[in-house]
């Protein structure tokens, strides 16, 4: 095995061996042991990606037999694995630093070593029903989080989550298994065992728009569609920070990732009722969703119900049905995974100052924390959309995909950055300027110390990394989408 395969896999068993290590080390040492370990398993995940993505650079597509099936990287995966590996160190990061203190926190971090686990080897895997089972697998520690070290409201809140995930993969396995029955009639999951079988097969178009349907239905569930949302803002409220971060950052990629790289590739010829039902109901993600986000007082509401909102420009560019809207698809959840993350450690932060996430209640922070309000303002700008970040090559991919499409459907897209300017920039306003509140007072100076700026500008750095050199991620993503014939059917 190659130094670059074995780098590779290290992103997907060193967290998971570290889980366990820092599982035995809990019952035996202290909390430092734990802590170290758990840094050895974060560090390796985000060196694994990164190194990988030289890797891609030089070599192109990277394959390797593993405990797990085949595994390797394309350019779609390859840019959900890289976000994978940051999100999860920053996470790792923000969990030490963190100004709240976390009880039980050796096995907080075996949590969360398990959950970066089954994150990188969902992006890592070339067979779907592996993709499937670790996506899973990455759901047990955020349910388990939210239950043990939760909000005041958890319980519920886990409860409608595991019910509307629990159903919605439940549906995903079902559409999973029919791709590989009526394709091959034998179980196989290889991706491209399947995709030479459907390249050589006479697929029935009914069966494979039906098969199409059901896992749309339930990657709506997994990824929060409309109306299939209202576990999504509750959850992300209600979850320790690091857990937010990690669910709302990159797990919740997973739908629109099998979409993506499964789901259109093999049965897009047969999706078109399905994609136009897709289409209305990302607009109202996109609108409707937007609104509630602006009528949110709670900060960490806000960007919980701006997570959900954002999902239906990833759905508009992956219905457009080809390369420019697909690939503008994965910059959107690039971008919007690390710029969401950095958005709940500002959650925490605010929370832990002047007790209170309300906005209204606060007000002229600016004075108290300079520091902390312009990294914020950097990332509520990132999150709009502004030009120099990640997130304005994705929507504008997203919108130029749409135009062709029709002017109707791209301009009601394009008023989601109206929308997100409109809550991002009230919660700037209302946070950091205009007199100073009560609370902020009491305060006093209580600026971001360097621990805590550590994972804001580590995530901050990558969305301007990728702002002003894109093409480390669409030159991958036009290689690999631009070889699947369905999304050039109509960009051609």
């Amino acid at each position: 095995m190659e130094i670059s395969e074995i780098t590779f896999l290290s992103g997907v068993y060193a967290p998971l061996i570290c889980a366990v290590l820092a599982f035995a080390f809990s019952k035996i040492t202290g909390e430092l042991a734990v802590k170290s370990v758990a840094f050895f398993g974060f560090a390796a995940a985000l060196a694994s990606s990164v190194l990988t993505a030289f890797f891609y650079a030089e070599n192109g597509a990277l394959e390797v037999s593993s405990a797990f099936g085949l595994m390797g990287v394309n350019g779609v995966s390859l840019a959900m694995y890289l976000l994978a590996g940051i999100v999860g160190f920053a996470a790792f990061l923000w969990t030490i630093a963190s100004p709240v203190k976390i009880k039980g926190i050796s096995t907080y971090l075996v949590c969360m070593l398990f959950m970066q686990g089954g994150l990188m080897g969902m992006f890592a895997s070339q067979n779907i029903l592996w993709m499937y089972a670790f996506h899973e697998f990455a759901l047990v520690p955020t349910f388990i989080a939210m239950c043990v070290w939760g909000g005041e409201n958890r319980k519920p809140a886990a409860m409608e989550m595991a019910i509307y995930l629990t159903l919605g993969a439940l549906l995903v396995l079902l559409g999973i298994i029919s791709i590989s029955f009526i394709s091959t009639k034998t179980l196989t999951f290889n991706l491209r065992e399947l995709t030479d079988a459907f390249a050589s097969a006479n697929v029935g178009a009914k069966s494979a728009g039906t098969a199409f349907a059901v896992l749309s239905v339930g990657i709506g569930a997994l990824v929060s569609l409309f109306p299939l949302h209202s576990w999504a803002p509750k959850t992300y409220n209600e979850a320790p920070t690091a857990f937010s971060m990690l669910h709302a950052g990159v797990l919740k990629k997973f739908g629109l990732y099998l979409l993506i790289q499964v789901a259109v590739p093999l049965l897009g010829a047969n999706a078109g009722l399905s994609m136009s039902v897709i289409t209305v109901l990302a607009l109202l993600n996109v609108i409707l969703i937007g609104l509630c986000t602006m009528a949110q007082n709670d900060f960490k509401m806000m960007v919980s119900y701006s997570s959900v909102s954002h999902m239906g420009l990833c759905f508009l560019g992956i219905a457009s049905m080809g390369v420019l809207g697909a690939g503008g698809a994965v910059m959107i959840m690039f971008g919007h995974g690390l710029s969401v993350a950095a958005l709940f450690i500002f959650a925490e932060i605010i929370k832990s100052r002047f007790s209170t996430c309300d906005m209204p209640s606060l007000g002229g922070a600016y004075k108290n924390m300079p520091v902390c309000a312009g990294l914020f303002v950097a990332v509520i700008l990132a999150n709009i959309g502004l030009p120099g970040f990640a997130n304005f090559w994705g929507e504008i991919s997203v919108f130029a995909a749409l135009w062709s499409k029709g002017a109707v459907v791209c301009a009601l897209a394009v008023s989601g950055i109206i929308i997100s300017a409109v809550y991002g920039l009230r919660a700037v306003a209302n946070i950091f300027f205009g007199a100073q509140s009560c609370a902020v007072k009491k305060a006093g100076n209580c600026d971001i110390s360097w621990k805590e700026r550590a994972p804001v500008l580590i995530l901050l750095l990558a969305l301007i990394l990728i702002g002003f050199a894109p093409k480390l991620i669409t030159v991958p993503l036009d290689e690999t989408l631009g070889g699947v014939p369905a999304y050039n059917l109509t960009d051609k």
